[in-house]
């Protein structure tokens, strides 16, 4: 049971509390990654996204091109510093490309 909270607690609390209590936390950190993903890298590398997925503070990129994907993983260190300075938090620690 979720502890109670006193009328004069401000919403963002409220709402840090529900996210701990119902385990929300992953997913919501998959969601923002992924918005993320798609905000940094613009059209030319989202046309060739397949799919986005964070696990274990590792970020799974699937691409369909590999001469794309040979690009981007030159810059991966400068791709885990962008997306951890947009969401705020150090959530990404590694990107594998495939």
């Amino acid at each position: 049971m979720a502890k109670r909270i006193n009328n004069e607690s401000a919403i963002g609390d409220i709402l840090n509390e529900i996210i701990k209590a119902n385990k929300l936390e992953t997913g919501l950190n998959q969601v923002s990654v992924s918005d993320a993903w798609k905000n940094l890298m613009g059209n030319g590398v989202n046309n060739y996204t397949k799919n986005v997925l964070l696990k274990n503070h590792t970020l799974y990129v699937e691409l369909t091109s590999a001469v794309l994907r040979e690009e981007l993983s030159y810059g991966k260190d400068k791709i885990i510093k962008m997306i951890n300075e947009e969401l705020g938090k150090e959530i990404v620690k590694d990107v594998v490309l495939r």
